[in-house]
């Protein structure tokens, strides 16, 4: 169904402001897309053609350093708009987005979303917002890998982890991560990121069953974070 009124997403970020005919004129344009766990949404120094809707799954925003690691600046889920900034700015995208596991994205047109900015404030005011959101987040994470050690950060991206995406029936993370992907959230080398996890579960606070990660004493990782 194209209904996009209807869709609960959408209360979730910049489409909350647009009314429902505005919403209908979406539902009218739009494309629903799905992509498979490890495709990319968009690469780096693409010019996009309009903005990503995130409908269900989860993505990574990540850079390529110069060193050709992975580094990955940012978890997205349901309810993200992708690509604001660079059809608001008219630059290409300086950063990649790929599905961490199967996503369903609506892509919405250039065109139509630069329509709504130009005559619906509130929409507008909205889309800054998360831009501003987003750089603000930026500048937390850059100051976060600079002021905290390895270890600090390996604990506090399995507690953001836990509080944003939850648990499955086990106990366990729910969002699996692979280890490549976990060092590249905390900018340090695989082989690093699994020594840290395997020292971190000898001090029994997390368990480690195949790629599952089990947090067992939040309260020590909490300390090690802060």
């Amino acid at each position: 169904m194209n209904k996009c009124e209807q869709c609960i997403v959408r209360q979730i970020s910049s489409l909350k402001a647009l009314k429902k005919e505005e919403l209908l004129e979406i539902a009218n344009c739009k494309t629903t897309i799905t992509i498979k766990k490890g495709d990319a949404i968009f690469e780096e120094g693409d010019a996009l053609k309009g903005v990503f809707c995130i409908k269900d799954g989860v993505g990574k925003l990540s850079k390529l350093s110069s060193n050709g690691k992975d580094q990955i600046v940012k978890l997205v889920k349901s309810g993200e708009l992708l690509g604001q900034r660079s059809i608001i700015s008219e630059e290409a995208t300086n950063l990649s987005a790929i599905a961490i596991e199967d996503m369903e994205v609506c892509f919405i047109p250039k065109s139509k979303i630069l329509d709504f900015f130009n005559q619906n404030n509130a929409f507008s005011m909205n889309m800054m917002k998360t831009i501003c959101g987003d750089l603000k987040d930026s500048d937390d994470n850059m100051v976060a890998m600079a002021q905290k050690t390895v270890r600090e950060r390996l604990a506090f991206i399995l507690l953001y982890i836990e509080d944003t995406f939850g648990k499955d029936v086990d106990g366990a993370l729910q969002l699996q991560l692979s280890r490549e992907e976990i060092s590249g959230l905390i900018g340090t080398a695989t082989e690093s990121c699994i020594r840290l996890l395997s020292d971190f579960k000898k001090l029994g606070y997390i368990d480690l069953v195949g790629k599952k990660i089990i947090i067992l004493k939040k309260a020590e990782l909490i300390k090690i974070a802060q």
